[in-house]
């Protein structure tokens, strides 16, 4: 035998693939323990270079890391979150991103009088529970309870009180401004000089966020913008005995009541942008023709949907990554300073704005 020991040396006196064997010596992949094992014996015994220091004893050191002591990481919803959620492929890839780690996640939701009551959702095994994420939970006082209850936890977006002080915890967002700055500067070269704001302001972070990037992107290119054009409030529930979507009901009704519409409407995010766009359809308006629209999220009805609408597109993979390393970094040092984290976005035109899909 050669003096220099190979990796396809050990793999041939083990009976095993020269990739097993790689996985096993840089601690790579998905392997069994036992396989492990076997290999870095292997490899101290034929003195392999990076462990010719070593003795059988010493395996330990460059063995696969021992499950955490608690390995449930618990999400927390405040309703059954569906394909359409920007979360639904962050959340596959921070499973995923988990698993290899040692950990798993399970889904817990919220319920009316959790919420109420400030109390973790029943299902939750605080025994085994290392950390919480949460998604779409956006009461501020629910939020803080959560940040307090002694467990790590990670909002993926959260509430918003601009007056308030700082969530306790860590946040991770999308990019929320510069999508839209982008939209502005398309728009601007486009000359529109008229533009408006659609979505509750105050529902979330995400959404304030991409509110002040409105009234920045107005302020910067210097567009013309008015409080009847800004529909910033929640929306109400259905009056007694009405029918329909009391989105697109809402919607309809201060359209029909706006002295002139601008050339273009931000919106909170796709659905918003859907609803906007079947209430100006009710009214006679054509999309692009009359109104542009942009939408937040790039959900699959964004592109089902006819006119294709504009949005800004999540990239909803790297947030799922980003958040592993979040939530497992904070439960190894929990006491480190608060992180609030972005992702970058993108703005994707489409024929809402008169644009070619993609």
């Amino acid at each position: 035998m050669s003096n220099r020991v190979t990796i396809q040396d050990i793999a041939d006196s083990l009976g095993l693939s020269r990739n097993t064997v790689s996985k096993a010596i840089n601690n790579t992949g998905v392997l069994a323990d036992s396989t492990r094992q076997r290999v870095l014996a292997k490899a101290v015994e034929m003195g392999y270079k990076q462990f010719s220091y070593m003795d059988i004893d010493a395996l330990s050191a460059v063995s696969a890391p021992q499950a955490p002591e608690k390995n449930g990481i618990a999400l927390i919803t405040t309703w059954a979150l569906n394909g359409s959620h920007f979360s639904a492929t962050m959340l596959d890839k921070f499973q995923l991103e988990l698993s290899k780690r040692g950990y798993s996640m399970s889904m817990h939701i919220a319920r009316g009088e959790d919420i109420r009551l400030r109390r973790l959702p029943s299902s939750i095994r605080t025994d085994n529970c290392a950390a919480i994420i949460c998604i779409e939970v956006f009461d501020e006082a629910y939020a803080r309870f959560l940040s307090e209850c002694g467990i790590p936890v990670l909002f993926v977006d959260s509430p918003v009180d601009p007056m308030g002080d700082p969530l306790p915890a860590d946040i991770l967002l999308m990019d929320n401004r510069d999508g839209i700055l982008s939209f502005f500067k398309s728009m601007h070269q486009r000359g529109v000089t008229d533009i408006g704001f659609i979505g509750e302001m105050l529902h979330c972070r995400s959404f304030f966020e991409r509110y002040m990037a409105f009234t920045s992107g107005v302020s910067l290119y210097a567009m013309h913008t008015t409080d009847e054009w800004c529909i910033t409030q929640k929306v109400p529930a259905l009056a007694k005995g009405e029918k329909g979507n009391p989105s697109v009901n809402f919607l309809t009704k201060r359209f029909s009541e706006m002295s002139s519409l601008p050339r273009a409407f931000v919106c909170a995010n796709d659905f918003v942008a859907i609803d906007a766009m079947n209430a100006l359809k009710s009214l006679g308006y054509e999309i692009p023709q009359d109104v542009y629209l942009l939408g937040f999220d790039d959900s699959s009805e964004s592109r089902v949907v006819r006119p294709q609408i504009s949005t800004v597109h999540i990239h909803s993979q790297v947030m799922g990554f980003t958040a592993t390393e979040l939530i497992l970094s904070r439960i190894k040092n929990p006491d480190m300073n608060y992180r609030t984290c972005f992702c970058e976005s993108n703005l994707i035109l489409r024929e809402s704005t008169g644009d070619t899909p993609v």
